[in-house]
């Protein structure tokens, strides 16, 4: 998939047609680039947490073919300069669409299939383990929005699909775009473990487990919280860089909540030193 994301960013510029007012290979480009980090991070997580049997295995091939699948509609409808998502201008058209939704929904049972197996297993350690889980938790959460987006009839709210966007995403610039949450609650899969590999390189006697473990636990309620209030915010037809008073307010709202949970796990460790150190 990394291959084919740099093929397509070859393309880019040397194919100059424009479909909804985007160059051509540009959503071919941004699916591939997603693709391939949603698929990197799940194989890293496959390897790291070792889950058994071969319905593991099914279910990391099932996840792949049907991305695989989803690409090669939208390089080809890409390749015939038409639309892939909502496109109903002929019977084929139609199919494709279908199929792409129908995809979708298999490759997101398939990662609910793999999440649930991870809740069994303990992990290498608590602060990978809760940060595995959260972030497919939070990816699943993710890629339900993208459910939304097909039950709506398309990702803007408040505007026309094809009104102008913001450099390289897209998102509308005018209007409610759902599928910002869909991206930002779909790469918590990369994000989460990310967060637990950084604090694991901080040295025990500055975080020990428990500390880096709620640190986890407090990134992952405030990035879900971030997925819904995105969402919301698009629901209501705001535009990401024009929120209202009320979003700012909720946004506020989860900033303090997030500083104040992790300055409350902070402490805690603070605590734990104290009290080891007078028993010492």
């Amino acid at each position: 998939m990394a291959g084919l994301a740099a093929v397509l960013a070859v393309l880019l510029p040397l194919d100059g047609r424009v479909v909804m007012g985007a160059p051509v290979w540009l959503k071919p480009l941004k699916f591939a680039l997603s693709i391939s980090l949603y698929a990197a991070a799940l194989s890293w997580m496959l390897a790291r947490m070792d889950l058994p049997g071969r319905s593991a295995q099914r279910s990391g091939w099932v996840i792949s073919v049907a991305a695989a699948v989803e690409m090669v509609i939208i390089v080809g409808q890409a390749a015939r300069g038409v639309r892939s998502h909502f496109n109903d201008s002929t019977a084929f058209d139609i199919a494709l669409f279908a199929l792409m939704g129908a995809t979708i929904v298999v490759l997101w049972l398939a990662t609910l299939s793999i999440a649930l197996r991870f809740l069994r297993r303990p992990g290498p350690d608590p602060v990978t383990a809760r940060a595995v889980r959260s972030g497919i938790a939070v990816s699943l959460l993710g890629m339900a929005v993208g459910f939304m987006i097909v039950g709506a009839g398309g990702h803007v709210v408040g505007a026309l699909e094809d009104s102008p966007g913001l450099a390289f995403v897209g998102w509308s610039s005018l209007g409610g775009d759902l599928r910002i949450g869909h991206f930002v609650g779909m790469h918590a899969l990369q994000v989460l473990p990310l967060l637990a590999a950084a604090l694991t390189a901080v040295p025990r006697r500055l975080l020990d487990d428990g500390a880096r473990t709620g640190l986890i636990g407090v990134a992952a309620a405030g990035y879900t919280a971030t997925t819904l209030l995105l969402t919301w915010q698009a629901l209501r037809g705001q535009p990401l860089l024009a929120p209202d008073t009320t979003t700012l307010a909720a946004a506020g709202l989860l900033v303090a909540g997030v500083a104040a949970g992790a300055a409350a796990v902070l402490a805690g460790t603070r605590r734990r030193a104290t009290a080891a150190h007078a028993i010492a």
